[in-house]
């Protein structure tokens, strides 16, 4: 698929700085208390079973039109299957996201540049193969997938411990190809480039963010995490550490993203995972005002306000 074949859609306006409306934090977390500019939404929680008539759990559409009542809602999607190898209309993203995103009217959904079929989910740590045949692949389905939404579709890159067999690319460089190849953006996890600097020989967060076309990120994610067994995990759990608020200043200096989002949770990444409680209140309100401050100083200057 050439640069003129793939799909196009203008870039959405700055939104501002917002958190991650996470269901497993929900009971002790003051999600409605905040002053934020907007809430992600996490769509896997809220939706209908597959095999019920249910776009939306029973009560949630009626619970997030309450919060839309306050604050944008952005969508964001896990496992929506979107790049495995099957018919892509029986995905979950086809079934369920794209419907949820278009009654929420979010502006825009992030996705996860993960594999993934109705037998395998179990895909956190499974990037897609950088390769080049890949990413012909996933730009068809991806292209397809955007003008089924009917908004920019944004992919989220991975944090993972070993590159998929057969990859034959810097994944900087998968992500640069396919977002020209499918007219698509990125959704750009800051932690996640930090946590594979940890892990993988080699990996520079620089040079990842020198690769790709910054002209293309609409979003930001941003997170903290814990080592376990040798390993430095996403896992949502911490403070956000110094070297990514770093990355997020050299990123506003170059970049408009469209909103910049915070991520916390419970355990449901692995079992070693620091459970977040009320004592975590102070810090997550912390890094949130950190957040506010780095969007406000970069964008103010350019009439954007937050």
């Amino acid at each position: 698929m050439s640069d003129e074949e793939a799909g196009s859609m203008d870039r959405p306006d700055p939104i501002g700085v917002g958190i991650q409306y996470n269901p497993e934090i929900l009971d002790w977390f003051p999600f409605e208390s905040l002053a934020v500019d907007l809430f992600e939404v996490l769509l896997d929680p809220f939706m209908g079973p597959l095999d019920s008539p249910y776009v939306f759990l029973p009560g949630a559409f009626e619970k997030l039109m309450a919060l839309k009542e306050r604050t944008p809602l952005l969508a964001h999607s896990n496992y929506g299957c979107d790049f495995g190898f099957g018919d892509l209309d029986r995905t979950p993203a086809v079934r369920r996201h794209v419907p949820m995103t278009r009654a929420i009217g979010s502006p825009w959904v992030a996705d996860h540049s993960f594999y993934g079929d109705e037998s395998w989910l179990d895909i956190w740590s499974s990037p897609v193969q950088f390769s080049r045949p890949e990413v012909q692949r996933i730009a068809e389905r991806a292209a397809r997938l955007q003008e089924l939404y009917g908004v920019p579709l944004a992919h989220e890159n991975a944090s993972y411990y070993l590159r998929t067999p057969g990859s034959t690319m810097r994944e900087a460089e998968f992500m640069a190809e396919l977002v020209a190849a499918s007219g698509t953006f990125l959704h750009l996890d800051l932690h996640n480039i930090y946590a594979n600097s940890l892990n993988l020989k080699g990996f520079s967060t620089q040079e990842y963010l020198d690769t790709i076309p910054l002209d293309r990120v609409i979003a930001v994610h941003l997170a903290g995490g814990s080592w376990h067994d040798g390993l430095y995990h996403d896992w949502h759990d911490s403070p956000v550490p110094e070297p990514v608020w770093e990355m997020l200043d050299w990123l506003l200096e170059r970049a408009r993203p469209g909103a910049v989002i915070l991520e916390y949770q419970g355990r449901c990444h692995h079992e070693g995972t620091r459970l977040l409680g009320g004592d975590d209140e102070s810090m997550i309100v912390a890094d949130l005002a950190r957040a506010k401050a780095a969007w406000t100083r970069a964008m103010a200057p350019h009439g954007v306000a937050g």
